[in-house]
């Protein structure tokens, strides 16, 4: 089954979308069409900006007037994702304007569909908000991981949180149930990160010489006879980092099917609680319209609370 852009199109570029390059722009907009082919147009020039030529790092002005060619690709299978089936991220929001969303993600939820996923936070919110012209992932969670997500509605927005982001201005916390009881004086982590993605696929983390310098700080919130829930803040912005943090410290997180331990998984899950114990708690950054810090808490959800209110005394 096919399907196709099959009329030329002239697109004209609003300010809010001005200063971003146009290979990116085309990915965002040709929806579907593999990188390869996209590549492709431009470098034979069936892309035209104000009747130019342009190379895929042309930064785009607003005003520019973009020619795209028709374009016939091979449809994913149709997938059938009802409105119904994703709304429950409508009562996950915690906040909406017109700039931005502020998400308790799911944990068991993935970010973005792919890897033989239909589709996850991103796809879902596009079929909650069919009119809404641009909704893109400011940063990421894993899938087993709950809590503060954002997603922005303008470029504009998204340029203004990456850039607190590159900047260190964007203070993530999370919760974590560990193994064992983690040292109050423990206050932080720096142990240099490598990632490896096996044959299958899988991305596994691992402390080593070769790997990016990371940092992770560490706050007790409370000790339990067999565990401790801690608070963590990462410095750095490295995949699991948390996760590997805290496993080589030696209290890995509970019912981390990565890096866990058996054994503690065992007794967590006979309390209840079978999903992953790393919540994004808290959220702080300056919003993109008033330049004003804001913060944003998420609660956790049943399992984690029926853990920490009422399984307190065998943790």
């Amino acid at each position: 089954m096919t399907t196709s852009y099959d009329k030329v199109q002239f697109v004209r570029i609003e300010e809010d979308e001005q200063h971003q390059r146009i290979d990116n722009y085309l990915m965002r907009v040709l929806k579907g069409v593999p990188k390869s082919k996209i590549y492709r147009i431009l470098r034979k020039g069936e892309i035209r900006v104000n009747k130019k030529r342009v190379k895929p790092e042309y930064k785009l002005q607003a005003n520019d007037e973009i020619r795209i060619p028709p374009v016939r690709l091979e449809a994913p299978a149709a997938v059938d994702v009802s409105a119904q089936q994703v709304a429950y991220l409508e009562s996950a929001i915690l906040y909406e304007d017109e700039r931005l969303i502020v998400l308790n993600k799911p944990s068991g939820v993935a970010v973005h569909g792919g890897s033989g996923l239909h589709y996850g936070v991103i796809e879902g919110l596009r079929i909650l908000r069919p009119n809404a012209p641009f909704l893109e992932l400011v940063h990421r969670l894993d899938r087993d991981t709950s809590g503060c997500l954002l997603i922005a509605k303008k470029r504009s927005a998204l340029r203004h949180l990456h850039e607190q982001l590159r900047n260190n201005q964007v203070d993530k916390i999370y919760h974590a149930l560990v193994s064992g009881t983690w040292p109050k004086n423990r206050g932080k982590v720096k142990a240099p990160l490598y990632k490896n993605t096996l044959q299958s696929g899988e991305r596994m983390v691992q402390v080593s010489d070769e790997g990016k310098p990371s940092e992770t700080h560490y706050r007790v919130l409370q000790t339990y006879t067999h565990s401790t829930l801690v608070e963590a803040k990462p410095i750095t912005g490295r995949t699991h980092q948390i996760r590997v943090h805290c496993l080589h410290a030696g209290h890995p997180i509970a019912c981390d099917p990565k890096y866990g331990d058996p054994e503690f998984d065992k007794r967590i899950k006979g309390l209840g609680c079978k999903r992953l114990f790393l919540h994004a708690s808290k959220i702080r950054f300056i919003h993109p319209r008033t330049e004003e810090q804001v913060s944003f808490f998420a609660p956790y959800d049943d399992k984690l609370s029926m853990l920490i209110e009422e399984r307190f005394d065998a943790l």
